[in-house]
Parts: structure tokens; sequence; C-alpha cells
């Protein structure tokens, strides 16, 4: 079977009308799929390899160019290597950059998430970005400091809604995996954006339930990871799954039949990990970390690219259950 037979477009194009939607019900616009910053970074123990800063600003300057109107990083990502080099791209654009939706993260220092610590991080970020005014600010990986007191006073959760308050910040998110820590913090009402990576892919739905629920009150979703790390991207990635850890033998079965699928119907499985991401109408932005301008077009194009009713069906049947995926013991 080919790609011409009985197919379906992508839900989204850049051509599409629904390319720029708004970011739940927060005020906000947000494009379709939004360039990631990570690679931006340059962290080649955890990708592999290194985004030299000339390819970098490159890059940005590039996306302020095409139809993506939308860039997500954080403050330690590269340790602030991702900020300065977008705000590089950004300057090198020129007009080309102006609306371009810049969102960045507050990060704990050696599990430090203090409401002191969210101020030097803004501080930091301000200053790396030229930016004074950040639109949108997630709070990051909250999982990896557990008992860090985010919504107690003198926290990080009321650090931010001062930052919020004095015009610092517009709006606050939070970006994050632990499906059960997420829930927990959101139960606090004080954010506006859900950041969920790697729990929303053509392997794994942990954040399911967390996404209708947010949806529901009206806050924007973004959706990373669709690759898991990879694993989605190409059949040589290393057997790795969220956060770069071991995947299961369950989770890197589905992958290799996942890619044998692809290449019956003629298609990239890559395309259709992110196409996967884009026709659930829960999900307002997917964001793809990309490190080469020469990508930008290869991305764009791959959402084009028809992709047939029956993969979908025969994909969604070769889910792994649900006893395997990311969080399904976590508590």
């Amino acid at each position: 079977m080919t790609s011409s037979d009985s197919t379906t477009k992508s839900t989204v194009t850049p051509d599409s009308s629904n390319w720029m939607r708004p970011f739940g019900n927060i005020g906000l616009l947000v494009s379709a799929v939004t360039l990631g910053g990570s690679p931006l970074g340059s962290m080649p123990r955890l990708f592999g390899y290194d985004t030299p800063e000339e390819q970098a600003i490159a890059l940005v300057a590039d996306v302020c160019a095409s139809p993506i109107r939308s860039i997500d990083t954080a403050n330690m990502y590269g340790e602030g290597r991702s900020e300065t080099r977008i705000a590089a791209g950004l300057k090198r654009a020129g007009a080309a950059a102006d609306g371009m939706l810049i969102a960045t993260k507050v990060d704990g220092k050696d599990g430090d998430y203090s409401g002191d610590r969210v101020f030097e991080s803004i501080k930091e970020s301000q200053a790396r970005l030229g930016m004074e005014y950040l639109p949108l600010v997630y709070l990051h990986d909250p999982e990896y400091a557990p008992d860090a007191g985010f919504d107690r006073p003198g926290g990080a959760i009321e650090a931010l809604i001062e930052l919020k308050n004095r015009g610092v910040i517009g709006h606050l998110g939070i970006a994050g995996g632990h499906v059960p820590t997420m829930e927990r913090l959101i139960d606090t009402g004080a954010f506006e954006v859900l950041l969920t990576h790697s729990r929303a892919s053509l392997v794994d739905g942990s954040a399911n339930d967390l996404i209708d629920r947010v949806k529901a009150e009206g806050m924007g979703v973004a959706n990373a990871a669709v690759y898991g790390g990879g694993l989605l991207a190409a059949r040589t990635a290393p057997p790795l799954y969220s956060n770069f850890k071991p995947a299961r033998p369950e989770i890197l079965a589905a992958a290799s039949a996942l890619f044998d699928l692809a290449d019956v119907f003629g298609i990239k499985l890559a395309d259709a990990a992110v196409q996967h991401s884009l026709r659930d109408p829960r999900i307002d932005t997917t964001v793809v970390g990309i490190s080469k301008p020469e990508r930008i077009p290869l991305l764009l194009a791959g959402l084009a690219v028809r992709i047939p009713d029956e993969f979908w069906e025969r994909a969604a049947e070769l889910m792994p259950d649900e006893s395997v995926w990311v969080d399904a013991h976590a508590e």
C-alpha cells in the first residue's frame, strides 16, 4: 500500500485556518508547532551531538522567517546557552521576529526551587533573552524535587504569582513529565498552561486523563517529545524513552512495529509522530526540537504528508498496554 490510497490530511498545516490558535483560554496565540529550544543549548551528553553557536542562531533566525511563531526554552538548557542563542537569533531576524511567542521555564539549582531561586532564575532569563517582560513562564520539572515545597509560603509558586502581579510574567505554566506531580501542582490553581512530554505519543498515553482535565478547565496544552527522545524518529536511535532512560521492552517492540507499519504505507514514522499530536484537538501546540536550519522545511513538509486512515487505525492497535506506560506505576 502507498500513501496514495484512501488518505486523510494532517489536521493542521501552515496553510490551515487553525495554524495559529488560542493557547487555551488565556489570551495568547500559538502556532500549531513550536520550536523546542533544548537542542539549541548544545548538550552533547544528553543528545549525543553538539549544536554549534552559529548553527543555533541561524536556526532561530530561519524559524522566525517560517510559519512557526512560537519558541520554547528553559533557564537550564545548556546552562543558559539556549536562551542566549535564541536572543541572538531573534535579533538577526529583525522584523521577522515580531509577534514571536517566547516561552521559558524557571529551573531549580541543585534542587533549590525556593522563591529566591525563582527570582534569580527569572532575572537570568530576562538578561539572556533581552526581555524585561516574559509572556509565558513555566515551573520546570518539579518531579525532580518533590520535597521542595512549591506551594508553601516563600516557595516557587508564591514567587511566580508575585512576578505575574508585578507584570514581569504574563502567564504561568507548569512543564514536566510525572503526571501525579503535575496533577498535585495544578490543584493549586496557579497555572494556566500545561506542557507535558513523552506522555501523549504513539507509544504512551500516560497524560491522557490529565490533558482532558486541564482542557476542560480552559488551560493551554503543549505536547513535547513526540519522538520519545528519538525512539520514533529513526530506527537507529538508542533504545531510550522519556528523559533518555532505557525503554521497556514492550515500548521498543511497539516502536519497531510502528516503523514496519510506516514502511508498509510508504511514510516516515517521524512525520506520523508529529501528525499524531497535531490530530489531537486537545493539544494546542506540539513542541518539536530541532538543531539544524535545514530541518525546518523537512518538518513543515512532513505536516502535509498524506497518511492513510488505515495507518492510524493500525497504529492505535500497536499502542502498548497502559501497564507499561511511563507513569503506569507512578505515585
